[in-house]
């Protein structure tokens, strides 16, 4: 048994869940936040058996997609401490960030 843990920006979040769950894979979703452009992500803890875990991977990689976007800069004044850029910037943004572990031990209660 494997558990998948997926963050994915939350513009793919409904086409995602909704493939995951017609294909019949459960998960837990967790709303997050990410670090740099402090945008919306979702978090996904799916548990699958070995064997499931590439149509996991086909459903993420059909349902996230890269795409670029203008971030804006921090001001210092307002986040001591934070990389301070002075001019808008282009960053690539999407997709899915994957993680998959062995589970030891699985139970519904």
């Amino acid at each position: 048994m494997k558990l998948v843990i997926t963050i994915v920006q939350d513009e793919d979040t409904d086409i995602l869940t909704e493939a995951l769950i017609s294909a019949g894979f459960r998960f837990t979703k967790i709303s997050t936040t990410g670090s740099f452009l402090r945008t919306g992500n979702t978090s996904l803890m799916i548990g699958v058996e070995d064997a499931g875990v590439p149509a996991v991977m086909s459903i993420l990689q059909r349902t996230c997609r890269r795409r670029t976007q203008i971030a804006v800069p921090y001001s210092p004044a307002l986040e001591p401490g934070l990389l301070y850029m002075p001019e808008n910037f282009e960053v690539e943004v999407g997709g899915a960030i994957v993680f998959v572990a062995n589970v030891s031990r699985f139970e519904r209660i």
